[in-house]
This record gives structure tokens, C-alpha cells and sequence, in this order.
């Protein structure tokens, strides 16, 4: 699957929402009667006459050929603008039409699954919509009015976008199975890993060994290295006989090497010392290349999962459509970063100005989040962030983010609180799979029926 159809299929929804509401709907989903049939000939007559034509019909929904033709040439004008290669324009043709089939198919899903929107939900939507574009609603109401798009239309496609969300996300997290051994084979892999990177600090005495030493010289520096071994096992401190013994640029601080994630020491050291504790020094010599050492353990950070880092932090979000791309909501956030950074304007101000979901109110701020609560995009971004560091644009599934760090802690968290953080995170990992197989189910249920171009 290319990025492009990729990103159609996780972001263009709300496209699918903006263009097929609006199409007639002929007949219900389904086999099409013979007087649908009839009906839709006629609409094939009439769309020709109005140089547009059906390219598919999906369920209740048509895909046409202008709605295709619009599709190209956004996304040729966005590739000319980020610098993205396309692939050659039939078959870029070809992914857009089975793009927006994909969107019909989930569009008529969700109308007949998705429950109901309120008038109360959907005005807060027309609202958001009217905020992004920096307009009051009557702003927005005479803007559509001059695209040719009425109120009553606009707020039926907005309708249909929520619907599809809702749709999305109650059915796709329902198709991902774990299980208990799942979880815990996860929280293993969390343990290696965070072992991996804990702060380990060492102490070596290094005895070293030249290139193509012959065996007499190579004996006589591990009698050496056994020596000064003894000695040490022998209550002997160990920074005394490094700084009489060691051949190494740490002998003068008693040969600590200083604490470092255990990802950036030699996997020797690591492993020759996994089991010791702090103050213990290893029962053998260990060789490496450089020679033969002896190591001692003088620190070892907890790596207990009983504590997890919890981050506060605070986001921009602008939402993607139709009217929004990605690229453009990306450009849009990259402005108010430099605004932000200049000092211009405050985070908290553009957050309630411009960000489109629930945290807009506090100034964008989400609260505490444990591991494993974000999705992963913005998880990611988020945890390489200093305290006060402002990150990219980020992209979700959700939309596009603007985000900032405010406080990390340390918290105890008991076990079952720990497994459903991972059950958490894996659901989060897993999604995009769902999504795909879940989307492949519905296009496998519904009717499609391709058109050949009129002649």
C-alpha cells in the first residue's frame, strides 16, 4: 500500500462526508432494483450532459468523475507544495477512485450503525469548523453561501464526519483481541528495555592486551589482571589498585567510568554484570579487544515498574478535511509555533482560540497522561520533548498537533493499573491494523459497481 492511499484512508473520511452527502441517494444498500437501474441510466444522461459522469456506485452513494478530477488535482497541487513524489497520474487516478469507494462504503456503514448526532453536538462542530477557519458562525454562513453551499447541507456533512469517527472508533477497537499472556509478554519487552536505558555506573580496571601479543605476553597480563583481581576480592578498594594498576584514561578517578544508559556500554560490561548488585565486583575477568578488565558495579538505577513517569502536557489541535489538509493544517501550526516562540502570542491564548477538541477551554491543557494513554504519534513526540520544549507538527489519526510539555513526575502505580496501561498502549499500537482489515470487511460486504467512462 503506497503512503498516498494510506493517507486517504485515515484522513480523508471527512472528504468522503463533504462530497457524499450530497449526492442523491437512488436506492437502498444493496442489490439495486431494475427501476434503480433505470433511475441511474438516467442520471448517467444527465451527468454527461453536464460534462460529469459515475465513475462507481457504492451502496446508496455515486463516486463521480468530477469529484475525482478535484480530488487530483488537490493532491497534485499539495505534492507540488511539499515537495511529495506522486506516483504517474492514471494510476494516482486509479488509487483516488478506490479511495473514495472506501470512503463510501464506510460513510453508509456509519449512517446505519452510527447512531444519531444531536443538534447540540453538531452546533458545537459547526462552531469548531468556523473557529479553525477564524470566523464567527455567520462569517462561515455567508463564506459557504458564496462557495454555493447552504447551511442546512454543510451541517448534514458535518453530521455524517462525526458519525463516521464515532463509527471508526467504537468497531475498530472492538476487533482487538488481547490477552492476558499478550499483555504480559508486554510488559517483559517494557522491563528489557527500560533496563536497557537505565543509568548504570561502572568502575573497571583494564589490563591491556597489544595486537598479536604472542602467548607469553598474553599470559603474563592476565596474571596481572588476576592479581589485581585478588586483591580487590581481598577487601582491597578497588579505586586504590585501578589507579596503581589500570591502563585506562579512568584510573585517576579509580576507574569509574561514570553512569551512562546501559544501551551506550559495551554489551560485555552489561552482560558480564547483570546480576550483581551495587558494591559488587565481578567474580571473573572479563575480555574484551582492548585487553582484560575487572568491573565493579558502583550504582545501579531502579528499574522498578511500581513507578512510571507521567507527563502534563498541552496541545493544539486542528482537525483535517476537505477544507484542511494535512499539509495546510501542518503549515497553519508551524506559524503558530514561530508566534509562540517569538513570544507573540501565548499557548494558551491560540490554544482556545484555535484548537479543535474538549482541552481548548483550559488552554489545550490534557492533564496528567500515563504511558501508554496518547496514541503513539503523539506519545512519541511528546516524550522527546524537554519541559517547556514545543514539538513539530505532529500527525494522528485525530488531526494535526501543536504540542508542549509542561511537568513530568514520578507516581507509584499498583499492578492492575500498570496491566491496563498496557492493554492501553497496545491498543493504540494496534489500531492502525484494525482500521485496514476492518475497512477491507466493510469494502467485502458492500455493493460496488464500476462504470466505463460514456462514450
Amino acid at each position: 500500500m503506497t503512503d498516498f492511499v494510506a493517507r486517504f484512508r485515515r484522513a480523508a473520511l471527512a472528504a468522503a462526508c463533504m462530497t457524499a452527502s450530497a449526492m442523491p441517494c437512488a436506492w437502498a444498500q444493496g442489490q439495486p432494483t431494475a427501476t434503480d437501474r433505470a433511475a441511474t441510466r438516467a442520471a448517467d444522461r444527465a451527468a454527461v450532459r453536464s460534462g460529469d459522469y459515475i465513475v462507481a456506485i457504492v451502496n446508496q452513494e455515486l463516486v463521480t468523475a468530477v469529484e475525482v478530477s478535484r480530488r487530483l488535482a488537490r493532491s497534485q497541487e499539495d505534492a507540488q507544495r511539499t515537495g511529495a513524489r506522486l506516483p504517474p497520474e492514471e494510476e494516482l487516478k486509479r488509487q483516488i477512485v478506490e479511495a473514495l469507494i472506501e470512503e463510501r462504503v464506510i460513510l453508509t456503514h456509519a449512517r446505519d450503525t452510527g447512531g444519531k448526532v444531536d443538534d447540540v453536538e453538531l452546533d458545537r462542530a459547526v462552531q469548531t469548523v468556523a473557529a479553525q477557519n477564524q470566523l464567527n458562525v455567520a462569517q462561515l454562513r455567508e463564506r459557504l453561501a458564496a462557495e454555493g453551499i447552504d447551511l442546512t447541507r454543510f451541517r448534514a456533512n458535518l453530521r455524517d464526519q462525526l458519525l463516521v469517527e464515532r463509527t471508526r472508533e467504537r468497531e475498530v477497537y472492538q476487533r482487538i483481541r488481547l490477552t492476558d499472556s499478550d499483555v504480559e509478554d508486554y510488559l517483559e519487552r517494557q522491563r528489557r528495555a527500560a533496563a536497557a536505558d537505565a543509568p548504570l555506573n561502572l568502575a573497571q580496571i583494564l589490563v591491556s592486551v597489544p595486537d598479536g601479543a604472542s602467548e607469553a605476553v598474553l599470559a603474563e597480563r592476565r596474571r596481572l589482571a588476576e592479581a589485581a583481581l585478588a586483591r580487590v576480592r581481598a577487601g582491597e578498594p578497588f579505586e586504590t589498585v585501578s589507579r596503581q594498576v589500570s591502563e585506562d584514561a579512568q584510573r585517576e578517578r579509580g576507574g569509574e567510568i561514570g553512569a551512562r544508559p546501559a544501551s551506550r556500554l559495551p554489551d560485555l560490561f552489561v552482560e558480564a554484570t547483570r546480576t550483581l548488585k551495587a558494591g559488587e565486583v565481578t567474580p571473573a575477568l572479563v575480555r574484551s579487544g582492548a585487553g582484560f578488565h575487572v568491573l565493579k558495579v558502583l550504582s545501579r538505577a531502579d528499574v522498578s515498574q511500581s513507578q512510571v513517569t507521567q507527563t502534563r502536557s498541552r496541545h493544539i489541535l486542528l482537525r483535517t478535511s476537505n477544507r484542511l489538509t494535512a499539509e495546510a493544517a501542518q503549515a497553519r501550526l508551524a506559524g503558530y509555533r514561530r508566534l509562540i516562540e517569538a513570544g507573540t502570542r501565548s499557548f494558551e491564548d491560540m490554544a482556545r482560540e484555535f484548537s479543535e477538541d474538549g482541552s481548548a477551554a483550559q488552554g489545550g491543557d490534557l492533564g496528567w497522561a500515563a504511558p501508554g494513554t496518547m496514541v503513539p504519534e503523539f506519545e512519541d513526540a511528546m516524550n522527546a520533548l524537554p519541559l517547556g520544549g514545543l514539538s513539530q507538527p505532529v500527525v494522528s489519526r485525530f488531526g494535526v498537533h501543536l504540542i508542549q510539555v509542561l511537568e513530568r513526575r514520578d507516581v507509584a502505580i499498583d499492578p492492575r493499573q500498570l496491566r491496563e496501561q498496557a492493554r492501553n498502549a497496545m491498543r493504540e499500537q494496534r489500531f492502525d491494523d484494525a482500521y485496514l482489515e476492518w475497512a477491507r470487511d466493510l469494502r467485502g460486504r458492500a455493493y460496488v459497481e464500476m462504470r466505463e467512462p460514456p462514450l
